[in-house]
């Protein structure tokens, strides 16, 4: 997908899940586009308030296969539990493995087999350490019609994107996973390396 075109709604529906009903909306710059950005917006949303939103990176490991290699999963579970809550939005963007996609993200596992951190791997293969665009989501969020944000998330990223936008960041509401054996080197790396906010 080329980001550099416009992002438009191609497609919405209706869909009931475990956390109630969502319209699901579909956004690309063609309506062919096989692997759109995603947007989850609960059925009883009220625009007037600020809305809890979670901005959440593709991971085909975490997301669909529960992997316990990253936190990736529990956190888009945590999020759905905290939006639906909150009556709230999910923005899901095609940006797998920081950006890198599926196929580099196993050579990068690889690496971290032989003793590399994930910044060192990425780096390794001659990769960005971290490759995502997530002023894409404002671009969701302004066609959606929201104005104040209360925004899920422990990435300092994800927070400045909002500095110069007409949107507003109204609070940041800490998404917290208890670190488990597979994955307590992977935060520390997040946390450590990479400034996100977490405490452990």
């Amino acid at each position: 997908m080329q980001e550099s075109k416009p992002i438009i709604r191609q497609a919405e529906a209706l869909i009931p899940t475990p956390w109630g009903n969502y319209n699901l909306l579909a956004y690309a710059s063609h309506p062919d586009e096989w692997m759109p950005h995603l947007a989850l917006v609960h059925e009883n949303i009220d625009f007037n308030q600020p809305v809890l939103i979670r901005i959440h990176s593709e991971c085909i490991t975490g997301d669909l296969f529960s992997s316990k290699r990253c936190d990736c999963g529990e956190q888009l579970l945590s999020a759905m539990d905290k939006i639906s809550d909150e009556n709230g939005i999910l923005i899901y963007l095609r940006q797998e493995g920081r950006g890198i996609g599926i196929i580099n993200k196993l050579k990068a596992y690889q690496l971290q087999d032989l003793g590399l951190d994930t910044v060192e791997a990425n780096l390794h293969l001659g990769l960005s350490i971290d490759a995502r665009d997530f002023t894409i989501a404002l671009a969701l969020l302004s066609d959606i019609g929201v104005k104040k944000v209360k925004l899920l998330t422990n990435n300092p990223d994800k927070i400045e994107i909002f500095n110069e936008s007409a949107i507003e960041l109204v609070e940041r509401v800490p998404l917290v996973i208890v670190p488990q054996e597979e994955n307590k080197d992977y935060l520390r790396v997040k946390k450590e390396r990479m400034g996100h906010i977490l405490k452990f």
